[in-house]
C-alpha cells in the first residue's frame, strides 16, 4: 500500500536476535521466511542483529588470501560468516540494525528497481529528518547503485533476493556505534586479502571516513529498538494494519522449525573452507 506499494494492506513483524553460536541460522531465517511468506500471503518485516560479525559476499571467495582477510576480522575482534547473495563484506554487531521485507510476488512480478524503491520508501518515511539519497558511495564498504546517504556519507545499503514465488529486500542500517572502525576493519579486510595481488576484481578501496551513522547524524542516542519502533511505526502511519500473531504461530510449527534447521545447515555446508 502506499507509499511503499505492497501487495496487501497486512504486515506482519519478527525479530530474531541471531546468538553468537548460531551465526549461519541469520541466513537459514531468511530462506526459511521467503518460502513461508507464500503460505502466509502477507508481506513480513524481518527486524535481526547479530554479535560482531563480518557477512561476506560471495564475491569476498575470490580474494587471492581469504584466510588472511578473515584473520585481520579476527584481530579487530570480530567473527565472520558468508551470505548465499552476492555483492561484498558487510558489518553487522549491536550497533546495526538489519532489516528483511518480504512479500509473494505479484503477477506479473514486480520489477528489480520497483523492489529497491518499497525498501527506499520504507526508510525514507523512518527517518523523515534525514534528507537521504541513493547512489553509490564508491568507498564505501559493499557499494552499489542503492546505497542510502546523506550529505555523501553512507548508512546503509540494500540488496534484493527472488525465489520463483517470493522476493526479499534486504537492508543494513548503521544505527549507532563507531563507524569509522568498521569501515577501517572491511579496509583491512581486503588489504589482507588482497596481499600484494592486483584488485582485478573490483574490491572496495574503503575509505572509513565515507560512512556514518542515523544516530550521527542526528545527534541523538538512538537505540537499534528506538530504530525498529521506527519503521513500524512508518508502516502504520502508512494505513497498513501490523501486526505478529499469525506469522508467530507459523513460525512456531514443526514444518517451519524444520525448514529452518535444513536452511540454516545449507548455509553451514556453504561456508569457505580456509587454510
Amino acid at each position: 500500500m502506499f507509499p511503499f506499494n505492497l501487495p496487501t494492506d497486512s504486515l506482519q513483524t519478527v525479530t530474531t536476535p541471531i546468538p553468537a553460536d548460531q551465526k549461519n541460522q541469520a541466513f537459514g531465517y531468511t530462506n526459511a521466511l521467503l518460502d513461508l511468506v507464500v503460505d502466509l500471503q502477507q508481506p513480513i518485516l524481518h527486524f535481526w542483529t547479530m554479535q560482531p560479525t563480518v557477512i561476506m559476499g560471495l564475491k569476498d571467495k575470490r580474494l587471492p588470501d581469504l584466510t588472511a582477510a578473515v584473520k585481520a576480522v579476527s584481530g579487530h575482534g570480530y567473527d565472520y560468516v558468508l551470505r548465499n547473495s552476492g555483492g561484498l563484506a558487510v558489518v553487522s554487531d549491536a550497533g546495526v540494525l538489519n532489516v528483511s521485507l518480504f512479500a509473494p510476488l505479484t503477477t506479473p512480478p514486480i520489477s528489480v528497481e520497483a523492489a529497491y524503491a518499497q525498501m527506499t520508501a520504507l526508510v525514507d518515511a523512518a527517518w523523515p529528518e534525514l534528507s537521504l539519497e541513493h547512489y553509490e558511495i564508491t568507498r564505501s564498504y559493499c557499494p552499489g547503485d542503492y546505497d542510502l546517504s546523506v550529505a555523501g556519507k553512507k548508512i546503509a545499503g540494500i540488496a534484493q533476493r527472488r525465489s520463483p514465488h517470493a522476493l526479499v529486500i534486504m537492508l543494513y542500517l548503521g544505527v549507532n556505534g563507531d563507524q569509522p572502525a568498521r569501515g577501517a576493519m572491511i579496509r583491512d579486510f581486503y588489504q589482507a586479502g588482497l596481499s600484494t595481488a592486483e584488485n582485478k576484481w573490483g574490491f572496495p578501496d574503503v575509505d572509513p571516513n565515507v560512512m556514518t551513522t542515523t544516530a550521527a547524524l542526528l545527534h541523538q542516542d538512538l537505540t537499534v529498538a528506538d530504530a525498529k519502533q521506527r519503521f513500524i511505526t512508518a508502516a502504520t502511519n502508512a494505513g497498513l494494519h501490523v501486526g505478529h500473531e499469525k506469522l508467530a504461530t507459523l513460525m512456531a510449527t514443526p514444518k517451519f522449525q524444520t525448514d529452518l534447521e535444513h536452511a540454516t545447515a545449507q548455509m553451514v555446508r556453504r561456508q569457505p573452507r580456509l587454510n
